[in-house]
């Protein structure tokens, strides 16, 4: 991995000097604009509006429009302010983990330490464990103001930027005001069926499938040449998957808790629908009145 940042992580007195690497990286295949009559590929230039002519990018500055007036920001005007020139990452506070919403996760970075003993380091990674907190910080990186989370995976201490609270959507459904009776019975069915697809998660048993079938018709187009069958390829679906909305909650949920039942089980998707079909409450026959 490459190092993208250096600096160090500061709290009160403590400084832990670390190396910052991206923590993820992008598995999609590759691919670019071609022209269809030809094949020639597509490029983009940066054209200037007023004189028409093409600029390099090093040539190119930053700009604000406010009322109709144009700023402009030179690259000397962005490097003078006083939070770029800041190498530092500064612990703004330490909050109990499950305080640290979701929603706000964004890109994810490992700190790797870099001093000739990483003890400062460690013994923040076992503070956060031991302690069961986040650190709550603030950087500047590529010319942006940043606040991140800094947890622990392993033994490796991640830092996580996080969206500011001013990006975040409320959600605002009115149909999730209308009151919605849920039965006990339809609680107890919808329990089960999350019962019956209960696992620990593994994240190597899933795998991108349209990155795969994307890299085989690629594959398959190399081989074969410009046409090709793609059914030929991937093969055909079994069955159309249907759509439409469920009307009825009770049935779609016994009917699933039968089917996943079958399916752990090694049965047949006819002992599901059995199944599904005995989970059905029976009809109660009416008397006919003597004559």
């Amino acid at each position: 991995m490459r190092t993208i940042w250096k600096g160090a992580l500061t709290f009160g007195l403590v400084n832990v000097p670390v190396k910052v690497y991206s923590a993820t990286e992008d598995h999609d295949v590759p691919l670019h604009q071609v022209h269809d009559k030809d094949g020639g590929r597509i490029r983009y230039q940066r054209t200037c509006e007023v004189c028409g002519e093409t600029v390099a990018y090093a040539d190119i500055d930053r700009a604000y429009v406010d009322e109709g007036q144009t700023v402009v920001l030179t690259k000397d005007d962005l490097a003078a302010l006083p939070a770029e020139k800041s190498r530092e990452i500064d612990v703004v506070e330490f909050v109990p983990s499950e305080q640290v919403d979701l929603l706000t996760l964004d890109k994810p970075y490992y700190l790797e330490p870099d001093s000739k003993s990483p003890k400062a380091y460690v013994l923040l990674r076992k503070t956060l464990e031991q302690t069961d907190r986040t650190a709550i910080v603030r950087f500047t990186l590529r010319q942006k103001t940043r606040l991140a989370a800094l947890r622990v995976r392993g033994k490796v201490l991640v830092l996580q930027t996080l969206l500011w609270a001013d990006e975040v959507r409320e959600a605002e459904f009115p149909s999730l005001d209308e009151d919605v009776r849920i039965s006990k019975k339809e609680l107890e069915l919808s329990a089960s069926l999350v019962d019956s697809y209960s696992a620990d998660f593994d994240p190597e048993s899933f795998v991108d499938e349209y990155q795969k079938e994307l890299r085989t018709l690629i594959d398959a187009k190399i081989e074969a040449g410009d046409t090709f069958d793609v059914a030929d390829t991937f093969g055909e679906e079994e069955g159309d998957a249907k759509s439409g909305e469920v009307i009825d909650l009770m049935e779609a949920l016994r009917a699933s808790v039968a089917k996943s039942k079958a399916a752990r089980s090694g049965g047949s998707d006819a002992d599901a629908d059995d199944d599904a079909e005995k989970a059905k409450p029976k009809k109660s026959a009416t008397k006919k009145k003597a004559g």
